[in-house]
């Protein structure tokens, strides 16, 4: 193992958000005065403990340049074209990252499109997963009552919640171990949409580590609002 193991975050931002119903992709809206994305990137780029970040935009991508010029970052960032999945954008990145980064150095996987991440979370994450064999991801225990449906949208069941789990990001693996995983899953024809799932189908059990519920995903219109209400909540207590 390395005398100096080092973090890294890769944001997978090709996406295109068809669920907002927005001719911008999601993370390109405008939020609190920023873009969804900028706000994403101002966390990880703050965050001391990281040292470089990769962003994977889509080929194209007319929006990305006017967040480009808003960001003065000073530690390493670095743009990829983006696939036409998330885990081929991850891969991407990934693979890019490979060039300098050794394979045991951590990688956080985080959404674009989760603005609210706090820094007490990514503490948390890197503190609980340091020494894992691992890795792991943020999550937060499920709440709400689950149903199973038909095909009709009937009930067929409901569903045990005492052991559920929302999985959240950032999602933090060892590059090499990481990297092994999506290019097998993704050879064999397999789209999984979290780093985890590809983990877990590679035969290791990452740990889920508790964080905040205010780390929404913008995924539909409302979820802006919510957000935008976090992140003033956050700068007016900290003024």
């Amino acid at each position: 193992m390395m005398d100096t193991v080092r973090y890294w975050a890769m944001v997978p931002a090709a996406g295109a958000g068809k669920r907002m119903g927005s001719t911008i992709p999601k993370q390109y809206l405008p939020l609190a005065g920023q873009p969804v994305i900028a706000h994403t990137l101002d966390t990880l780029l703050r965050y001391p403990r990281l040292a470089g970040l990769v962003v994977a935009i889509s080929a194209g991508d007319e929006w990305w340049p006017e967040v480009a010029a808003g960001i003065t970052p000073d530690k390493p960032l670095r743009i990829v074209t983006g696939g036409a999945e998330r885990c081929h954008s991850v891969l991407n990145g990934l693979d890019a990252l490979s060039e300098y980064a050794h394979p045991g150095d951590w990688v956080l996987v985080h959404d674009a499109a989760r603005p609210c991440l706090t820094v007490s979370d990514l503490d948390r994450l890197l503190a609980e997963l340091a020494s894992d064999p691992v890795g792991g991801l943020l999550a937060i225990p499920v709440r709400d009552t689950l149903k199973q449906a038909n095909a009709s949208q009937r009930v067929t069941v409901t569903v045990d919640r005492s052991q559920l789990w929302h999985a959240l990001t950032p999602q933090m693996f060892r590059l090499g171990v990481l990297r092994n995983a999506l290019q097998v899953v993704m050879k064999s024809g397999l789209l999984v949409t979290d780093e985890a799932t590809a983990m877990e189908v590679a035969g290791f059990a990452p740990r889920l580590i508790e964080g905040r519920a205010d780390n929404l995903k913008i995924t539909r219109p409302e979820d802006l609002a919510l957000a935008e209400f976090y992140l003033t909540r956050r700068s007016a207590s900290s003024a």
